[in-house]
C-alpha cells in the first residue's frame, strides 16, 4: 500500500486484500514465511459477482459495500503499518463491463490492485495446494462466487489452467433450467476447457463452499475433527456425499457448528456441480485444502530454499519456539528416544520431530489444562502437511508425554490402533526424556534407552546417576508397562552407544 512504512507492529507481517467475486476479504499473515499464520482475518459480503450473468455489471450497492470495507482495510493497514500489501481481484472484476472504474476506485483508496486473468487465478490457487501439499500430483479445482478454476499440478509446477463461468453465485441460474440443464451446461463448460476424461489423480478441492461441505460432512459423521483441511475421501465416498448433499434441504445445514448461513445457500448446487466433476474426471480421492489463492500468491514469492521446507515442522516450530520446544532440542529427545520404538513403524521421523517439539511446548501448559489441551493442539488447530492419522497419532503422542495411557475413543475414528500406539510410545518416551534432566543435552549425553524382547533397560553415567529419582523410575515403568514388558535401570561407568 502507498505511504505506508513498516514499523515495529507490521515488519514481520504480509497482507492480501482478495476482491473476490463473493466477498472481499483482508487476511494479515504473520509468522514463518513457509507456513504463515492468520492474524488478522475480516470479510465483507459484497457479492460482487451477483448479476454477472443477468447484467454484466457489478451493482451498485455491492460496490459501495465493498468500498466501505475496503476503507476500513486502508485505516486497519495503516495503524499495523503493513507495508507488504498485495491486492488481488479476481472474476467479477474481470468480467462486469464497470470492472474497471470499479478498480479505479479501489486504487484512488491507496490501494495497489492486481487484476488477476483466469490463468493467474488458477495458477494462484494451485501454487496454494503445491505449498500445502508437497508432492502433490492431482487436479486443483477452486471455487468462488464468480468462476471455478482448473489446473493440474505436478513436481512442483502448474499447467493447463483454466478459468470457467461456474462459481456459486452463478449456479442458481444454471439450476433453474433443471437437473438436466444443469449437467449438460457444467459438461459443456468442462469440455470446452479441455478438461474431460479419467484421469486417476487426487482432485484437491478449494475455497470456502468445498470446505464448507466437508464441515457439513464432518458434523454429519460426528467426527472429532473440526478443521476440514487435509480431509481425504475415496472417489466412491466423495461421489456418494455429492449425490446425498445436492438433494439435502438447505434448513438442514442450519446450525452445523461452523458453517455460515450465507454457505449453506450454495451448498446443493455446488454438491451437484461437484458430482458432474468427479463423474467427469474420476480422480482417484477428494482432498480440501484451506490453502489457495491468497497462500499462492506468499508461496509464489518465495525463493527455492524456503519453498523447499517442509510446513508442518516450519509451521510447529514458529509455534513451539516460545515455549521452549525448538527444532534442536526436540531433534535431540527424538533421537535418544528411538530405540523404544518398533522398526518400520506407521508414523514418520518428520512427523515425530513436530510431535516431540509440541510435547516440549505441552510441558510448559498449567498441569490442570494439559489433556484437554493436548486435544485441541493435535484435533483442531490447523497444520498444514498433517493428515487425519497423523493428527490422531499427535493426540496420542502428546497425551502419552502428560503420563496419560488411556486412549480416547475418537481417536480410534482417525487412524489404526497400531498407529496409535506407536505414537503413544513416542509420548510415553519424550516423557521420560525430558524428565530425566529436563531434556538437558548433558543428561541425554550420559544415559542411554535400550529395548529388547523382555525389558526397556535406561543406562545411565555413575557421574550422572543421582538425576534416576523417582518420577524417572515411574516414567520408565510408564513406558514398559504400555510395551508389556519389565522396566530396568542400569548404572555405568561410560555409555557404550550402539551403531
Amino acid at each position: 500500500m502507498a505511504g505506508s512504512k513498516a514499523g515495529k507492529w507490521g515488519k514481520d507481517l504480509s497482507a492480501i486484500v482478495d476482491v473476490g467475486s463473493n466477498t472481499v476479504r483482508l487476511v494479515v499473515y504473520g509468522g514463518t514465511r513457509r507456513a504463515p499464520s492468520v492474524f488478522l482475518n475480516e470479510k465483507v459480503t459484497a457479492r460482487l459477482g451477483r448479476e454477472l450473468t443477468e447484467t454484466g455489471l457489478i451493482p451498485e450497492k455491492a460496490s459501495e459495500m465493498a468500498l466501505a470495507g475496503l476503507r476500513r482495510y486502508a485505516l486497519l493497514l495503516s495503524d499495523l503499518e503493513v507495508k507488504d500489501v498485495q491486492v488481488a481481484a479476481t472474476a467479477a472484476a474481470r468480467e462486469a463491463s464497470n470492472g474497471q472504474a470499479f478498480l479505479d476506485e479501489v486504487q484512488a483508496l491507496g490501494f495497489e490492485p492486481r487484476l488477476l486473468s483466469g490463468k493467474d487465478e488458477a495458477e494462484a490457487s494451485a501454487m496454494g495446494v503445491i505449498g500445502a501439499f508437497p508432492g502433490a500430483r492431482g487436479i486443483v479445482a477452486d471455487i468462488g462466487g464468480g468462476s471455478l478454476e482448473l489446473a493440474w499440478v505436478e513436481d512442483g509446477k502448474v499447467t493447463d489452467c483454466a478459468s470457467l463461468p461456474l462459481g456459486t453465485l452463478r449456479l442458481p441460474a444454471l439450476s433453474a433450467g433443471g437437473p438436466k440443464a444443469f449437467k449438460e451446461a457444467i459438461r459443456e463448460a468442462l469440455d470446452g476447457a479441455g478438461w474431460t476424461g479419467n484421469t486417476g489423480a487426487p482432485l484437491y478441492l478449494v475455497g470456502g463452499t468445498w470446505r464448507a461441505l466437508a464441515t457439513y460432512v464432518l458434523h454429519r459423521q460426528r467426527s472429532p475433527l473440526t478443521d476440514p483441511h487435509g480431509i481425504a475421501l475415496p472417489y466412491d465416498d466423495a461421489l456418494g456425499l455429492a449425490k446425498a448433499l445436492a438433494k439435502v434441504d438447505v434448513e438442514k445445514f442450519a446450525n452445523v457448528p461452523g458453517l455460515a448461513s450465507s454457505r449453506a445457500e450454495t451448498l446443493p448446487d455446488a454438491a451437484q456441480l461437484l458430482r458432474i466433476i468427479l463423474e467427469e474426471l474420476s480422480p482417484s480421492q477428494v482432498v480440501i485444502s484451506a490453502w489457495g489463492l491468497r497462500e499462492g500468491l506468499l508461496y509464489q514469492r518465495l525463493d527455492g530454499a524456503a519453498r523447499s521446507q517442509d510446513p508442518l515442522l516450519a509451521a510447529v516450530a514458529e509455534f513451539t519456539e516460545p515455549f521452549g520446544g525448538t527444532p534442536s532440542r526436540a531433534a535431540m529427545i527424538a533421537a535418544w528416544s528411538v530405540n523404544a520404538l518398533e522398526p518400520g513403524g506407521t508414523g514418520s521421523e518428520r512427523e515425530r520431530l513436530a510431535v516431540t517439539m509440541l510435547t516440549l511446548a505441552l510441558a510448559r501448559v498449567e498441569p490442570n489444562l494439559r489433556i484437554r489441551t493436548a486435544m485441541e493442539w493435535a484435533l483442531d488447530k490447523r497444520w498444514i502437511g498433517l493428515d487425519t492419522q497423523g493428527r490422531a497419532m499427535a493426540a496420542a503422542a502428546l497425551l502419552g508425554s502428560s503420563g496419560q495411557t488411556f486412549m480416547p475413543d475418537q481417536l480410534a475414528q482417525l487412524a489404526e490402533p497400531d498407529a496409535l500406539f506407536e505414537a503413544m510410545v513416542w509420548g510415553l518416551a519424550a516423557r521420560l526424556c525430558r524428565r530425566l534432566g529436563a531434556g538437558s543435552r548433558v543428561s541425554l549425553m550420559s544415559s542411554y534407552l535400550s529395548r529388547d524382547d523382555n525389558a526397556v533397560t535406561l543406562q545411565i553415567e555413575e557421574s550422572r546417576a543421582q538425576l534416576i529419582g523417582e518420577n524417572a523410575r515411574k516414567d520408565l515403568a510408564l513406558l514398559a508397562d504400555f510395551l508389556g514388558l519389565e522396566s530396568k535401570v542400569k548404572v555405568v561407568e561410560e555409555i557404550q552407544r550402539r551403531s
